[in-house]
């Protein structure tokens, strides 16, 4: 068992009682690497102590793990002290940097401590003893090698420095913890530095019999990119068995294929995601585009123009950079004479550039009945919202809105109150409804029964000047406002707007299938009042309401694709202004 573990890292087979040798040049020279440490002796317990370690058996043994990393620790660590060891027994002082100058005591400082920066890497490789006194003039720092090391990835340190570091662990410790190898991966994968992902890769799948999610990921990621692209579809099949790989996952694995030409195997890993309701990164499609340039496939077309549609039915706005890589692989279709543009619609909702009008915002009668119906039913009616509120609060409730006219606008009172800390809650919902109340509008304000304690928030007074003005429903302190929200303004007609900075991402999740999506981004868009500026006592304004639908949308001789100019954090509510007008000459 010996002769497997340190035959298997000097490029050696074993198969039952036969050695067949082969050569290893890499192998070789990684196990050099540990005659370069400082102590001799410390490399002979390295193989003489190795008879305790384990091969593994491939075709019984799953690499996957989900324990934690402390679990991961806390076991080895149980596990040494059954074996009675004091030293590991695993080669993983291969990571030494070889012999790294001794600096004078006049050269700068090799990294610094600042409360705003935290550790700053070396630039250049430590011996193992200027490890050690570092070590030790900043002791009070917890897990020094690990918050290091952390740092290094933070600042982007060669490589060399790394393994500077890790070589002093090594004597120090006689072995390179998990986390430790986990974290000089990431590194090795930030730089590229394909060799040393192999190596790390190679050094796992003899060390560790289970690794976790996040290795897993590197080493795909790493993987991926390389010669060796196909072993990151291993990997994501052994994760299968346990678990649904990330979006993250899946890209790495179909830009490997696409980078190596394997389209239709790039397809059915981006169909299966799609399968299991995960969304495509952006820099996954615009793989697909990049890749699509100037090639004549009517398949590979349409797989395009499905990615587009995907887009639409999914309310996905793309970035400026694969909104770039959409224009020029549609300029490039062979035989087709595209030419794209950028422009800003007008609010009539025309294109400036073809003088194409984009699709209404408004639903037909057709679609607000569909969209009503799956509301109540999946939303409502569904069993997550008695999670907090009552069937019998949620009667109540319906049995007022029924009693009274329809509304012209529902609103979230808790959420409006809190727009501006520069007033109490009370008075910011006051004068929001007596802005609104002032244009003759029919009024609900949905809030919770602690507004009327006569709390510093909610005086009395101004609660009671507000209820002059519009009806008012208190739930329960504990209760959800969505669900009443959301019945209020359905139940009232196709007129009737809500006001309230939530998202609704939830409820957008209970629901069953693409198309009751696709008509809930629209009604919330068209529907949805947000209060964009508020000066107490001096000025209200509401964000306008869009004319137009801000989807993907195709004439077949058109398309426009609204986009992000930069990738921010946006709320639903909110569109993109820039737009991609396509035109077929």
């Amino acid at each position: 068992m010996a002769f497997f573990y340190v035959s298997s890292f000097l490029g050696l087979q074993t198969l039952g009682k036969y050695h067949l040798f082969w050569p290893a040049p890499r192998f070789q020279q990684l196990f050099a690497i540990i005659f370069r440490l400082h102590n001799r002796e410390h490399v002979k317990s390295f193989i003489t102590t190795s008879q305790s370690a384990v091969p593994v058996d491939p075709n019984t043994t799953h690499m996957l793990s989900t324990k934690t990393r402390s679990e991961r620790r806390d076991g080895e660590k149980r596990e040494g002290m059954a074996r009675g060891d004091t030293s590991s027994p695993h080669p993983f002082s291969l990571f030494s940097a070889g012999a790294a100058k001794r600096r004078s005591k006049n050269q700068e400082e090799p990294f610094m401590i600042s409360k705003r920066n935290g550790i700053q890497p070396p630039e250049k490789p430590l011996s193992v003893e200027e490890w050690e006194e570092l070590r030790e003039e900043f002791k009070a720092v917890s897990k020094f090698e690990y918050v290091m090391l952390e740092q290094m990835i933070k600042y982007n340190s060669s490589i060399d420095v790394a393994k500077s570091l890790l070589s002093m662990v090594a004597t120090r410790k006689g072995d390179i913890s998990y986390n430790l190898l986990v974290k000089y991966l990431a590194l090795c994968i930030k730089q590229e530095q394909l060799a040393e992902v192999f190596d790390v890769f190679d050094i796992i799948k003899l060390r560790f019999k289970t690794l976790e999610p996040g290795a897993y990921s590197l080493l795909i990621k790493g993987l991926s990119g390389s010669d060796r692209w196909r072993e990151a579809l291993l990997l994501l099949e052994e994760i299968k068995k346990v678990m649904t790989p990330s979006k993250a996952n899946y890209g790495d694995c179909i830009k490997g294929a696409l980078n190596n030409q394997e389209i239709n195997l790039a397809y059915e890993l981006y169909h299966e995601m799609l399968a299991k309701e995960l969304i495509p990164n952006l820099d996954t499609l615009q793989a697909f585009f990049d890749t699509g340039k100037c090639v004549k496939d009517d398949q590979l077309k349409s797989e395009l123009l499905g990615i587009l549609l995907y887009l639409r039915e999914n309310q996905i706005y793309p970035g400026e950079t694969l909104m770039q890589s959409i224009k020029l692989w549609f300029e490039s279709i062979p035989g087709e004479k595209w030419k794209g543009y950028i422009t800003t619609i007008t609010n009539s909702g025309k294109c400036p550039v073809c003088n194409q009008h984009l699709e209404t915002i408004h639903l037909n009668e057709e679609e607000y009945n569909i969209l009503k119906a799956k509301i109540i039913k999946d939303v409502i009616q569904g069993t997550d919202v008695f999670r907090k509120t009552t069937p019998q609060e949620l009667e109540e409730f319906r049995n007022f809105v029924e009693n009274h006219p329809p509304y012209d606008i529902v609103i979230d009172g808790l959420n409006v109150a809190k727009v501006s800390n520069r007033r109490s809650e009370s008075q910011t919902l006051l004068d929001v409804v007596s802005h609104l109340a002032q244009k003759n509008l029919r009024l609900l304000v949905l809030g919770r029964k602690h507004m009327l304690t006569g709390s510093p928030n909610w005086k009395r007074p101004i609660v009671a000047a507000t209820q002059k003005k519009a009806d008012f429903f208190f739930a329960e302190n504990v209760s959800e406002d969505d669900p009443f929200l959301l019945y209020a303004t359905l139940h009232s007609g196709n007129h009737c707007k809500f006001l309230t900075r939530d998202l609704l991402r939830d409820h957008k999740a209970c629901l069953p299938d693409s198309l009751t999506r696709h008509l809930f981004f629209k009604w919330q868009r068209g529907h949805q009042m947000v209060l964009s500026h508020y000066w107490p006592g001096k000025r209200i304004k509401f964000q306008p309401l869009p004319t137009y639908d801000t989807v993907v949308q195709t004439t077949g001789d058109t398309w426009h694709i609204p986009y992000d100019e930069q990738l921010v954090e946006r709320y639903s509510y909110e569109v993109p202004t820039k737009w991609l007008c396509l035109q077929r000459k």
